[in-house]
């Protein structure tokens, strides 16, 4: 959730340099302060969606060359982290200060955007659930769907209207814990399902290259960069965390996502021969069947409670951004009813994979922004070009970015 702008007090700064450079202590790492508990907010809202939906949106586009495309991805990811940290460090003393008007500015329309973002990000998790939750039942029609989409976010919306949300936030950690036992339960299963394969024939049974141009292949994969989204909430925790540790937490929780990705491709692949091309926004069900009849079950849960936990956190966020953005002139109910309504309009805009497409161009601008905040604050002229390098590959998501499907 995003918080007001953290300037640590100059014997703060030198302390956390000293420790960065020392070397960490325990309780640096592990007590309420630490790297680790910093991570918690990043990891949950990384994994929240992506290992739901990776396999078939990459399967769609790339077929067996889907671990090169979670490669790329991540190492854009990577990039992009890297902007946010950078702003941790060099743009937030220019922000509490004031005094780089343009800075300022620029922040300003990268808080709008990140509104936006949120926006769609809250109807993404939602339609994700609902896929989950009706895919079950064999009831999963796009009007089923949009309607029980509809649903779930009034239902969000009212609570929070009534003051109620806030007493949600504590589902957050629940469900990052749900889902990285739900992440190991299908690695697990995973991985037996190909030892076994390759012990059967000797080779493993990739998935069809689909019919597809380099343009499309592209287009497709930079629709994708949603799905490993959230590494930027660390620059937002500085009321809770100094500088040092957020920047910390925003690297490994980018280590050990992008890792875990990467890893889940893997071993996956040999499982969306099953498919038979036909890659819907809950195959993962499917595949988790076919590894063992005991993952479905958890998996819905699990999707069902981190979806709905993600949508309240982004819910929160969104509105908390608005009332700082607006200078508090537009009161948190009306702030809740207007998030409400926008992603109830979105949730019959189109497909899981349409939606998943439109929520990468929202954040793709918002990173695009913090590019232009780095580079307005900089004056490292190969930094700069680096920055600029990372502007127009998001600058192409933003453009070009299409659905799989």
């Amino acid at each position: 959730m995003k918080s007001h702008y953290f300037r640590q007090p100059e014997n703060l700064m030198k302390q956390s340099n000293s420790n960065a450079s020392t070397g960490t202590s325990f309780a640096g790492l592990w007590g309420q302060g630490g790297t680790v508990a910093a991570m918690s907010t990043p990891l949950a809202s990384i994994f929240g969606s992506g290992f739901l939906v990776l396999v078939p949106v990459l399967a769609s586009a790339v077929g067996p060359y889907a671990i090169v495309a979670i490669v790329v991805v991540a190492l854009v990811a990577h990039q992009v982290g890297a902007i946010v940290r950078h702003n941790i460090v060099c743009a937030e003393p220019v922000l509490a200060t004031g005094e780089n008007r343009l800075t300022t500015l620029f922040e300003r329309v990268s808080d709008i955007a990140l509104i936006g973002a949120y926006v769609v990000s809250i109807c993404l998790y939602v339609h994700i659930l609902t896929a989950f939750v009706l895919g079950w039942f064999e009831l999963d029609t796009a009007f089923n769907k949009s309607l029980l989409t509809t649903g779930i976010i009034a239902v969000i919306t009212l609570i929070g209207m009534s003051g109620g949300l806030t007493s949600l936030e504590r589902l957050e950690r629940w469900a990052l814990y749900l889902t990285l036992v739900i992440l190991a339960a299908l690695l697990v299963g995973f991985a037996v399902y190909d030892v076994g394969q390759f012990v059967g024939t000797g080779a493993f049974e990739l998935p069809n290259m689909p019919d597809r141009s380099a343009w499309e292949i592209a287009t497709i994969v930079a629709g994708t960069l949603i799905i490993v989204q959230g590494f930027e909430t660390t620059r937002y925790l500085g009321e809770h965390f100094d500088a040092t540790t957020r920047i910390r937490a925003a690297r490994w929780s980018q280590y050990v996502s992008l890792s875990v990705y990467v890893v889940f491709v893997i071993l996956a692949q040999p499982l969306v021969a099953v498919l038979n091309g036909e890659y819907g926004d809950n195959s993962l069900i499917i595949l988790a069947g076919a590894a063992s009849v005991l993952l479905p079950v958890p998996l819905i849960l699990a999707a069902g409670l981190s979806q709905f936990s993600a949508a309240v956190a982004d819910t929160l966020a969104a509105v908390a951004n608005m009332d700082e953005s607006s200078a508090g002139r537009i009161a948190p109910r009306w702030g809740y009813l207007a998030v409400g309504l926008a992603a109830m309009a979105l949730a019959w805009s189109g497909s899981t994979f349409q939606i998943i497409a439109i929520a990468s161009r929202a954040f793709a601008f918002y990173y695009l922004m913090q590019c232009v905040v780095a580079w307005s604050v900089c004056q490292n002229n190969t930094e700069r070009a680096r920055f600029v390098g990372i502007g127009i590959v998001l600058a192409f998501v933003l453009v070009f970015a299409v659905p799989a499907g």
